[in-house]
């Protein structure tokens, strides 16, 4: 079979051109080139190279998808008659979409590939822009992005720019997520001798002249709440700020049990605003229940019960299971086939149950205290509980005397045994405090680092060594850390 070389021309122009590259281009037997409006092409054809372009496909077809599609096979087919290289623009493996066909052939057996080298027009972005990957970017392919692509608190650069329309279309996704007079950056050309940069704000992202095959835009990562209003981590910061340390006390002393009302009005108004068709009523009352259900998911994760993460896979997970006929092979051709079925798979989910033990599914494997917690919690639903805190305490006394016992005359095994059984009780009481057992412990060691850090930065201070301190000094210093915290 014979080999389709696929090589890079780098994102400049013939004089940041890698040198094996070049080499390699002018050693060819036949060369393709995806289009023929690259800087670098115009100095090889002076140098006598010849070379076949895809320049007339792009004329064939409405949009690219077509275009990449037929170039990718039209070079198979080249292929199957003589060793051949194709040049693309940039790096073969970034952005360029007729090598991703080219990649699906040669998985296939339909084609020998091998890809070299080339410059991606990441590197001179970078310099050009000043910016360092590292802090988080996103590559975007401006022919098919979508609003839910973008995370707007990340660089991003939007590739297959290529003129006035394609930046409309930009433009219009981008109005989705940022305001109108958003800055955005036009990268022409970067890394070579015409490389320009123009700033504007989004909404004359499509009048700029210079944009063409070389445009890059950049949209720098927003740096306030109030320029990603529309971004859903946004409203997560929000709420999470609002239930912090140096938040609102109404906010802060919220539960599930008091939230309750709340919810159940908010759902009513957002009722109310569909009975009146009332489209503007309506996004604001649904943003109301959205903020119960944020409310709801930060106090779960608050205390250590459950996340928002866990929420949306336990709603996605069940959506997928329930819809075999989106999602799978099962057909349905009307909604009351659907009814049907999606009855049929709850019976099946609740057999499936129905002989599991009621803490399956409830071991934490990154933690003995919440899944004691768990366990307790779980238990509780069937009845299997202490009527009261105080039973709870009763036996935390019972399960520590064990324990003592245990110090004085039992074996090493059985002193691990008992002290369990006292960490479950505390663990008990915890729950019907409703006090998170796992974010207790986390606090603690924060705790004991902080005051720690302080006492080692006192006795570093000190010019002296740790065995110079008696533990009562050492005390000393940590009790001081305590009345810093109070301020005292």
């Amino acid at each position: 079979m014979n080999q389709l070389t696929v090589i890079g021309l780098g994102a400049a122009d013939f004089e940041q051109m890698q040198m094996g590259v070049y080499r390699k281009i002018k050693s060819a037997e036949k060369l393709y080139v995806r289009t023929e409006d690259h800087p670098v092409l115009q100095d090889l054809k002076r140098e006598g190279i010849e070379f076949t372009s895809f320049d007339e496909v792009y004329v064939k077809h409405g949009s690219f998808g077509p275009v990449y599609e037929e170039i990718a096979e039209r070079l198979i087919e080249a292929a199957a008659q003589e060793n051949i290289m194709y040049a693309v623009p940039g790096h073969p493996l970034v952005a360029e979409q007729t090598v991703q066909h080219l990649i699906e052939a040669d998985r296939e057996g339909r084609v020998q590939l091998i890809i070299e080298g080339g410059q991606s027009f990441l590197d001179p972005i970078f310099g050009a822009l000043k910016i360092d990957p590292i802090e988080g970017f996103q590559l975007l392919d401006g022919t098919s992005m979508s609003q839910h692509d973008i995370n707007m608190r990340q660089h991003i650069l939007i590739a297959q720019v290529y003129d006035s329309f394609s930046a409309s279309e930009v433009k219009l996704t981008l109005m989705e997520k940022y305001r109108d007079d958003y800055p955005v950056t036009i990268v022409t050309a970067a890394g070579s001798s015409q490389e320009q940069l123009r700033t504007v704000p989004l909404y004359e992202l499509d009048q700029a002249a210079e944009i063409n095959n070389l445009t890059t835009v950049y949209v720098p990562p927003v740096t306030s709440d109030e320029d990603a209003l529309r971004d859903w981590t946004t409203l997560r910061q929000i709420i999470a700020t609002l239930r912090g340390p140096n938040g609102c006390p109404w906010d802060q002393k919220q539960t599930h049990e008091s939230l309750k009302k709340y919810l159940l009005e908010e759902a009513h108004e957002f009722l109310a605003a569909v009975d009146a068709e009332d489209d503007f009523a309506m996004v604001e009352e649904l943003g109301d229940v959205l903020l119960q259900v944020f409310l709801h998911a930060q106090i779960g994760e608050d205390n250590g019960y459950f996340t928002l993460e866990e929420v949306l896979a336990t709603v996605s997970e069940k959506m997928i299971r329930r819809h075999p006929h989106v999602f799978g092979d099962v057909i349905a051709e009307d909604a009351e086939t659907v009814m049907v079925n999606w009855q049929e798979i709850k019976k099946q989910e609740k057999a499936d149950t129905a002989h599991q033990s009621l803490l399956e599914n409830e071991y934490s494997p990154y933690s003995s205290l919440q899944t004691s917690y768990n366990y307790q919690k779980k238990a509780a639903t069937v009845g299997f509980d202490w009527p009261n805190a105080e039973f709870a305490w009763e036996k935390f006394t019972e399960e520590w005397q064990e324990f003592r016992d245990e110090i004085t005359q039992g074996s090493a095994i059985s002193r691990t045994d008992e002290f369990g059984d006292v960490l479950f009780t505390l663990v008990n009481i915890a729950r019907f405090y409703k006090i998170s057992p796992e974010e207790a412990m986390l606090h603690a060691n924060e705790k004991f680092a902080r005051r720690f850090h302080f006492v080692e930065q006192s006795v570093k201070n000190s010019g002296k060594a740790f065995n110079d301190f008696t533990l009562e000094q050492l005390d000393a210093f940590w009790n001081e850390a305590k009345q810093l915290e109070k301020g005292e």
